[in-house]
């Protein structure tokens, strides 16, 4: 399982790559800072539909902030390309709202122990969180639980319901 581990994670730094020309080269009519996503606090500045973000979004089902659900594969905490956005609008959101909190809810589906299942929610809430705190957010601002398999989202013994339930749920 850990060379399994080891091997999707190896192959997910691959995946992200690197940019195809050196930080140091502008390309025409962009600065260096909005093509690469870091300028401005919690790396929010020059990237379409971030910043800005009230509690009011959180309640919109416009908003990215609205998908407080994010979901994992069998048996790995990776977070997934396509909910970066998400967690980066999160950030963001909070990054601008120090007042607020959030708590990362861990849960996986029911195969395993409990004790394995309990530690995977731990391991993809963290690695929710170590997101968050890479863009910008305050540590106390963020919470972090694991129920492993003990509040499934959908409790049926299927593999569409068991994808269900591999998930961090953010709740603000």
């Amino acid at each position: 399982m850990l060379r399994r581990f080891l091997a999707v994670s190896a192959a997910a730094v691959l995946l992200a790559g690197c940019p195809t020309k050196p930080v140091d080269e502008k390309e025409p009519g962009t600065d260096v800072e909005d093509r690469t996503g870091t300028a401005g606090a919690a790396g929010t500045a020059g990237l379409p539909g971030r910043g800005g973000y009230t509690a009011a979004d959180l309640n919109d089902p416009s908003s990215p902030l609205y998908q407080r659900v994010i979901y994992f594969e069998y048996d790995q905490s990776d977070i997934q390309p396509q909910f970066v956005d998400v967690l980066r609008a999160h950030a963001s959101y909070l990054s601008s709202n120090t007042g607020a909190g959030v708590t990362l809810e861990g849960h996986t589906d029911e195969r395993g122990t409990r004790e394995y299942n309990l530690a995977l929610g731990d391991q993809r809430a963290d690695t929710v969180r170590r997101f968050l705190l890479a863009e910008g957010v305050a540590d106390g601002q963020i919470n972090t639980l694991s129920y492993g398999q003990e509040k499934p989202a959908n409790p049926a013994h299927t593999e569409a319901a068991w994808a269900l339930n591999r998930r961090v749920h953010l709740v603000y």
